[in-house]
C-alpha cells in the first residue's frame, strides 16, 4: 500500500513537471530590470518626467519591465551621463546637452535665441529636429525622448523695461543665456544656482535670468520683485539608453518605449509650463511681483542685438560640415507650427 502511494505521488509529480514545461516561458520569466540615472534633485522637472516615464513603461508592459530610478547624481553625474550610459554604468540616463555644447551641436541649436514661447513648443521642436537630422552624436545610444526647460526670463530687484535699464546690470546667468545678456549690454555673472539666493541678498548680483519656476522653487520672488518677459534661450535635455541593452529588449517592450517618445516630450513641456504658471501666480499672490512685458518696438531692438549670435552659430556649424542654415530653418518652422496649437 505504502509503495503504491509513493509510485502514484511520483507519477503526479512527473505529470506536473510535464505540464509546467508546456507553459509559456514569459509567464514564468522574471521582469526585465532597468536602471535610470538622473543628475538633478528628485523634485525638479527632469526627475518628475523620469518618474512619469517609468510608471508609463511599467504599466504599458504589464509589469514585464521594472525600472529603478536614481535622481540627484546617485548613479551618474551631469557631465558623465552620456559616456556612463554608453559604458553601461546605467541602462538609461537623462542629460542636459547644454553642458557639452561642442558635442551636441545640432540639438543644442534649440538653445539659440529664437524666441520660444514656452517649454511645450520648444520640447516638440527639439524632438522634431532630432528625428529629422538624426545627429551622429547619438549614434552609440538609443534616444528615448527629448525636452527642454521653459524659456529664460529676467527677474531682478529693479525694473527692466528697456535696454537702458539692462545696461551693465549684474545678473546671474550661464551658457547661452550669458551670451544673450552680453549682446544686450548686461553683465552676466556665472555662479551655481545654489549660491544665487545669498548673492542676491548680499547685492553681488541684482537679479538672475532663468526659467520662472525658480521664483517659487528657489524663493527668488522674496527678493526680486520685477520680472521681464523676453523669452530667452531654453536648455535642451535628452533621455538615452545603452544600445546593447536596447537591442536585448523584446520587440513589444521596444514598441512601448518608441511609442512614448513624442508623448513624453509633450508631457514634460506641458508639465514645465504649468509649473511656471503656478510659480508666477504664487509670486504675485505672496510677494506682489510685477510682470513686465516689452512693447513690440522694444522687443524688436532686443532681437536685433541677439541676431548676430545666430549668424555666428551658423558660421561655426557650417565649418564643421553641418547643414547649419537648414537646421535653424527647421527650428523656426517647427516652432511656428507647434505654436499654433
Amino acid at each position: 500500500m505504502k509503495k503504491n502511494c509513493l509510485l502514484r505521488l511520483a507519477g503526479l509529480l512527473l505529470v506536473a513537471l510535464f505540464i509546467g514545461s508546456l507553459l509559456p516561458v514569459s509567464s514564468m520569466a522574471a521582469p526585465i530590470k532597468l536602471s535610470y540615472a538622473n543628475f538633478p534633485p528628485a523634485p525638479t522637472f527632469p526627475c518628475v518626467q523620469m518618474e512619469r516615464w517609468k510608471k508609463e513603461v511599467e504599466k504599458k508592459t504589464g509589469g514585464k519591465v521594472v525600472i529603478d530610478t536614481y535622481p540627484g547624481g546617485t548613479l551618474l553625474g551631469a557631465k558623465n551621463m552620456m559616456d556612463g550610459v554608453i559604458a553601461g554604468q546605467a541602462d538609461i540616463g537623462n542629460l542636459c546637452m547644454a553642458y557639452q555644447p561642442g558635442r551636441f551641436i545640432v540639438t543644442n541649436a534649440t538653445a539659440l535665441p529664437v524666441g520660444f514661447p514656452n517649454a511645450t513648443v520648444a520640447s516638440l521642436t527639439l524632438w522634431d529636429l532630432y528625428r529629422k537630422h538624426n545627429p551622429k552624436a547619438f549614434a552609440k545610444v538609443k534616444v528615448l525622448t527629448m525636452f527642454t526647460c521653459a524659456p529664460a526670463n529676467i527677474y531682478a530687484k529693479v525694473p527692466v523695461r528697456n535696454l537702458e535699464a539692462l545696461k551693465g546690470l549684474e545678473l546671474r546667468a550661464s551658457g547661452g543665456v550669458a551670451q544673450v545678456l552680453n549682446a544686450l549690454g548686461a553683465t552676466p555673472v556665472a555662479m551655481p544656482q545654489s549660491e544665487t539666493p545669498e548673492a542676491l541678498q548680499k547685492g553681488v548680483v541684482k537679479g538672475a535670468v532663468s526659467s520662472l519656476e525658480t521664483l517659487m522653487d528657489f524663493k527668488y520672488a522674496e527678493t526680486c520683485k520685477y520680472v521681464t518677459i523676453f523669452n530667452g534661450p531654453v536648455y535642451p535635455f535628452a533621455v538615452v539608453m545603452n544600445m546593447e541593452k536596447w537591442n536585448s529588449l523584446p520587440e513589444d517592450v521596444q514598441a512601448v518605449m518608441d511609442g512614448l517618445g513624442t508623448e513624453q516630450a509633450w508631457w514634460t513641456g506641458n508639465y514645465m509650463d504649468k509649473h511656471v504658471d503656478k510659480s508666477v501666480e504664487w509670486s504675485k499672490k505672496n510677494h506682489n511681483i510685477e510682470i513686465i512685458k516689452l512693447s513690440k518696438k522694444e522687443l524688436a531692438k532686443w532681437n536685433k542685438l541677439v541676431k548676430p549670435l545666430i549668424k555666428k552659430w551658423i558660421t561655426r556649424a557650417k565649418a564643421k560640415g553641418l547643414p547649419a542654415r537648414a537646421i535653424v530653418r527647421d527650428i523656426r518652422v517647427a516652432k511656428d507650427y507647434h505654436s499654433r496649437f
